[in-house]
């Protein structure tokens, strides 16, 4: 059976830095931080970080208020993100509902506000009678590709990728399949995440969040650097559009990049620590799929959270398929780890990097750490010719995924 070319052509995304994509890289190019102290967080006896980088919700009243009913803060920025895709993939909403189309959206978990507030409002009493009818669906695993769904009246695959920080790279992975393969001619991928309290603390008591700069947090989290200590938690959405290659050059849209290769694997050996043999596995699948060698790379963009047995891990990886001869950048010290979102956010800004010709550098890597030495680390802005980029996600849970674009 032959496969389709798969090409992207649209990109949404909501984040710390603004409500699109232009907010996005600005904040980016400018090399601002995205993260600050969050008041009130010091009232959660034990969390030790107090740093986040939050997102605005603007807008949420175009969404009509029948179906903004059920969205939690995760479910209003996938929809804006979506929407905003399929605008700049040239694709009307309107005709959403009649074109062979679906949506792939991935989280970690459901609203983290809604759930908190469910039980809230439940467990001092244990009566039920006082959740309304709508907190259900804000807090379900599936709530944002469920609403995404909703709100554009897709009648195709509807999928709900849950595999922690890999959870958006994964639903771009499963669109990828389903367009070569046929069974969709469009998809809307992407993946979304909110900020609470609740979610750091899931980092926190793993000893995995930044809690040594709550009083400076533009200087955290820092990847891959000597003096990191940790995530950050972040929020937003970020959405990409997915077509068959031959309908995309028959509508004259424009095309971000062709995906040539993608891999998700397990590691298998634990369920938190990070796992270099595993990670080398799955980029090497991915560079296969391909059909390209490591020197045909010419962009990394790594996953390193700022944590540090995920850094140092994920630099062992990379040197060993790589060497130090490919660029490499993470953009977590700019708008923190966005979780599930942050496979298809980072997607996006890569791509308008290599649509830019630029790679802009690892925002607080002052001092490279020694374990994560030995690869092409850009520390400053790096003007290159960019054709093929690998961009990497390494998940608690022991799961990994690597996907390969490159410029059509």
């Amino acid at each position: 059976m032959k496969s389709n070319r798969v090409v992207i052509t649209g990109a949404g995304a909501v984040s710390p830095f603004g409500c699109d994509v232009e907010a996005l890289m600005a904040g980016i190019e400018q090399g601002r931080s995205a993260v600050r102290f969050m008041e009130g967080w010091d009232q959660y006896i034990g969390l030790r970080s107090h740093v986040a980088a939050t997102a605005e919700i603007k807008d949420e009243r175009a969404i009509p208020r029948q179906k903004r009913r059920f969205m939690g803060r995760m479910s209003i920025f996938s929809a804006q993100a979506a929407e905003q895709a399929l605008v700049d993939a040239g694709i009307d909403p309107a005709m959403v509902p009649q074109m062979k189309m679906g949506c792939a959206i991935g989280s970690t978990m459901g609203s983290a506000k809604s759930i908190n507030d469910a039980f809230e409002i439940m467990l001092p009493h244990k009566d039920i009678s006082q959740l309304n009818s709508s907190m259900f669906f804000q807090c379900m695993s599936h709530t944002a590709a469920a609403n995404v769904a909703q709100y554009l009246e897709l009648t195709g695959y509807i999928m709900a990728t849950s595999a922690a920080c890999a959870s958006s790279l994964q639903a771009i992975g499963a669109g990828y399949d389903l367009v070569r393969l046929g069974r969709q001619d469009v998809m809307l991928c992407g993946g979304s995440e909110e900020v609470h309290p609740t979610v750091t603390g899931s980092f926190d008591v793993l000893m995995a969040t930044s809690a040594g700069f709550n009083h400076a947090p533009s200087k955290t989290p820092r990847p891959f650097d000597r003096d990191r200590d940790g995530l950050v938690c972040g929020e937003g959405s970020g959405v990409v559009v997915l077509e068959k290659y031959e309908r995309a050059i028959k509508r004259n849209a424009r095309i971000y990049a062709e995906i040539t290769g993608y891999n998700t694997n397990g590691n298998g050996s634990h369920v938190s620590q990070s796992n270099r043999e595993s990670m080398v596995r799955c980029m090497k699948q991915a560079l296969r799929d391909a059909g390209i060698v490591p020197g045909e790379i010419d962009y990394i963009n790594a996953h390193a959270t700022a944590t540090l047995q995920g850094d140092k891990e994920e630099a062992e990886a990379i040197k060993e398929v790589f060497g130090a001869s490919v660029p490499v950048s993470s953009l977590k010290g700019y708008i923190g780890h966005t979780l599930g979102a942050s496979g298809a956010i980072e997607l996006i800004a890569s791509l308008r990097m290599m649509q830019r010709g630029v790679i802009y550098p690892t925002l607080n890597l002052e001092n490279i750490s020694p374990d994560c030495a030995g690869i092409n680390h850009v520390t400053a802005l790096v003007t290159k010719n960019i054709e093929v980029i690998l961009k990497n996600c390494f998940a608690f849970g022991g799961i990994n995924a690597a996907l390969v674009c490159r410029k059509v």
